[in-house]
């Protein structure tokens, strides 16, 4: 009967004011098997470092995620976790069963790092920071997903609904949130989620309830190709990206929605004396509305369309013009989550008992999916602290890190509801 109780009120806390909410979260703090979970985080600190150590050693880029995946499958069959598998995309599950069966409160991590295969990874240690690249983003969402399974597991905490862990693939860059996709496209699965929180870095403070979305491309231009002097006059494909990139970065962006477009990559030729016969590049668009988006893809078609018409009006050589390609390498719905949304209301809650000044963002994460189906998600970090993310020398400091396990802790009793 205890158990119904403080079910219903996680419940009703989901619908409540905020004070309500932090009555509800003082209450599940003290909860016996919530107190020995969140004593944990001091107690195996060590431990939880070193996994986060031994996740970074491991190469994860995009689509090569295995040898990482295989790991973390294995650690959540030690951690006791059930039903766990491999899905045909990549993504490593687990279960925790929940009184209800038919509805999940789903925490995932993503495995992939934005540094290629070939990449030397030697975390170390520099004062009390350690630095490797891919240490914080996502080493650090990594460790604080196994860190939850161990605390809950020790505890021996149940929850109201059943708790889906996720350690998904391609989050970053061309992985386009793959992983989340793939998991999300089941409908017998989205009609289950009530709530999801994905652990991406450290900061303890972020609180992602919108979504950035973005668009992004690859464009190919292709010609016949020569020799730089005896062939001089065919069209050029590397002076065809060169006007298109003039005419699109000329594009007026608006301060509202903030817009940006950046060109990441760019290829092409063969030799200093060869006209190119191919050359291409990469262009990321990100808006805050998705008509932004869809505007400035429309502004760089049209780039591309009279610079290649330019460069095939200048040529010498007729009879041999450029063509160009686009091809879509990446789409990530924007969207956000309503004020009232009940997730928010939790974590302002939980922050405000644990002294967090919530800060509301908005980027690019695997909560943008299903907060593109209508499904209450977030983003937060794991705890401790970060920097120089993306680059060799990301670096991480642990210090504090039992806080934000804890603020998620709560957070996390607070949606699924704590079983006596």
């Amino acid at each position: 009967m205890g158990g119904e109780k403080l079910l219903a009120g996680a419940l009703l806390l989901m619908t409540s004011s905020l004070p309500a909410a932090e009555l509800s979260v003082e209450s599940v703090e003290r909860h016996p098997t919530v107190r020995r979970a969140a004593e944990s985080f001091v107690r195996e600190a060590d431990w939880i470092l070193q996994q986060q150590i031994r996740l970074t050693s491991i190469p994860a880029p995009p689509f090569r995620e295995e040898e990482r995946a295989r790991y973390l499958e294995e650690q959540f069959h030690l951690l006791g976790l059930e039903n766990v598998r491999r899905d045909a995309i990549g993504n490593v599950l687990g279960e925790r069963p929940g009184r209800d069966a038919e509805h999940l409160v789903l925490l995932s991590a993503h495995m992939d790092t934005v540094f290629a295969a070939e990449t030397e990874i030697e975390v170390r240690r520099e004062g009390d920071r350690w630095v490797g690249p891919g240490i914080a983003d996502n080493g650090a969402g990594l460790a604080a997903l196994l860190a939850l399974i161990r605390a809950l597991d020790e505890s021996g905490l149940r929850t109201g609904a059943t708790l889906l862990f996720v350690a998904n693939v391609g989050e970053e860059g061309e992985g386009d949130l793959r992983g989340m996709r793939a998991l999300f496209a089941e409908p017998a699965l989205r009609r289950r989620v009530r709530a999801a929180i994905a652990l991406d870095g450290s900061n303890v403070e972020r609180l992602t309830t919108k979504a950035l979305g973005s668009k992004r491309f690859q464009v190919t231009v292709r010609g016949p190709g020569g020799h730089s002097w005896s062939d001089f006059g065919l069209p050029n494909p590397i002076q065809v990206l060169a006007r298109a990139i003039a005419r699109i970065t000329a594009v007026a962006l608006p301060a509202q929605p903030r817009s940006v477009v950046n060109i990441g990559e760019i290829h092409g030729g063969t030799s200093v004396n060869a006209i190119p016969y191919e050359a291409w590049m990469k262009v990321d668009i990100r808006s805050e509305m998705e008509s932004e988006n869809e505007r400035l893809e429309q502004a760089l078609r049209s780039a591309l369309a009279d610079a290649v018409a330019e460069e095939n009006a200048w040529a010498r050589t007729k009879g041999v013009p450029l063509t160009v390609e686009v091809k879509t390498i990446g789409h990530r719905p924007t969207g956000k989550l309503p004020a009232a949304a009940r997730i928010i209301d939790v974590f302002r809650a939980v922050d405000t008992h644990l002294g967090i000044q919530t800060s509301i963002q908005r980027s690019s994460t695997d909560a943008n999916i299903p907060i593109s189906f209508g499904i209450e998600a977030v983003a937060v970090g794991g705890g401790g602290r970060s920097g120089a993310s993306h680059s060799l020398r990301e670096w991480y400091d642990p210090t504090g890190r039992e806080l934000g396990l804890k603020r998620i802790l709560l957070a996390l009793a607070l949606l699924a509801g704590v079983e006596e």
